[in-house]
C-alpha cells in the first residue's frame, strides 16, 4: 500500500515550525489558516483539515501517515478513517494515558485528554467538531502508559481499554481481525535514549524493544493508518532523538 505522509506542524494550536524540517517533497503539510478564538476552536480547524486529508488518502487506496506535534490530532485522523468506512482497532503507544477528563486532570492540559475523548469520555467539543463517532473502549489497546494521574488510573482501570504495561507483551497479544490504526507518541521510549521530550517519564522500553514490536506489527497486522506525536525539536540539540524516533517509525511502514 502506498503511504500518504501528512505533516501537521503544530503543538495544540501553536505553530511548531521546526517540525517542517522533516518534510519531504511528496509530503502534504496540514497548515490551514486558523481563526481567532480559543484553543479548542483553533485545534478543531486543524483536526477537520487533517480528517479531510486522511479520508482522501483512504479513498485513494493510500495509507495516511500523520506526523504531528501532539496526540490530540489523532481525533482528526480517526474521524477521517471513519468517514472513509474504516473502523480500526486503535493501538496507542504512550508513556502517559491521555485518558484524563476535566474531572480527573491535575493540570488542565488538553494534551492529556485525547484518548478519553476518542472513547466518548469527558470533553467532546473537538470530537464533535469533526463528526467523530466514539470508539468503543474495548477496541483500544493502550500500551505502556507508565505515568498515569490518580484519577486517570481509575478511569483506565474501570474501562474496557486493554492496558498492556509491557510493550513486549504485544508480541503474543491475540489481535482481532480488525485492521489497526497505530499511534506512536515517542515519549513512550526510555528518556535515557530519547531525551528531547516535553513530558519525560522515567523507564519505558528501549529502542531495540520497540523495534522488535514494530517489526512484528508490520509483518503480521493490517495497519491502515499510522500517526506519530513528535519529540520537542527545540530540545533535540544533537538530533539524536529525531534519528531514533524516525528510524523506529519507519519500521512500521517499510
Amino acid at each position: 500500500m502506498k503511504d500518504r505522509f501528512i505533516l501537521t506542524p503544530f503543538f495544540l494550536d501553536q505553530p511548531l515550525l521546526s517540525l517542517t524540517d522533516l518534510c519531504q517533497s511528496s509530503w502534504i503539510i496540514n497548515d490551514p489558516q486558523l481563526p481567532e478564538g480559543d484553543t479548542q476552536t483553533r485545534m478543531s480547524m486543524l483536526h477537520r483539515s487533517l480528517a479531510d486529508l486522511a479520508e482522501e488518502a483512504v479513498r485513494s487506496s493510500e495509507r495516511p501517515v500523520s506526523i504531528v506535534g501532539d496526540c490530540c490530532a489523532t481525533i482528526g485522523t480517526m474521524a477521517g478513517l471513519q468517514r472513509a468506512g474504516l473502523d480500526p482497532t486503535l493501538l496507542w503507544f504512550d508513556a502517559h494515558g491521555d485518558f484524563n477528563t476535566w474531572e480527573t486532570t491535575p493540570s488542565g492540559f488538553l494534551g492529556g485528554m485525547p484518548l478519553a475523548m476518542l472513547v466518548g469520555l469527558g470533553e467532546q467539543r473537538m470530537p464533535q467538531a469533526v463528526g467523530l463517532r466514539s470508539v468503543p473502549d474495548e477496541q483500544v489497546i493502550l500500551t505502556d502508559a507508565r505515568d498515569l494521574d490518580p484519577g486517570e488510573k481509575i478511569l483506565v482501570g474501570s474501562s474496557k481499554v486493554h492496558h498492556i504495561t509491557n510493550v513486549s507483551d504485544l508480541l503474543e497479544f491475540p489481535f482481532s481481525d480488525q485492521p489497526l490504526y497505530v499511534h506512536f507518541d515517542v515519549d513512550v521510549l526510555d528518556p535515557e535514549e530519547a531525551s528531547a521530550m516535553n513530558y519525560p517519564a522515567p523507564g519505558g522500553p528501549s529502542g531495540e524493544e520497540l523495534k522488535e514490536v514494530f517489526q512484528h506489527l508490520s509483518a503480521s497486522q493490517p495497519i491502515v493508518a499510522l500517526s506519530m506525536s513528535s519529540w520537542n525539536p527545540e530540545l533535540d540539540t544533537d538530533g539524536s532523538t529525531q534519528r531514533l524516533c524516525m528510524e523506529l517509525f519507519q519500521v512500521l511502514f517499510f
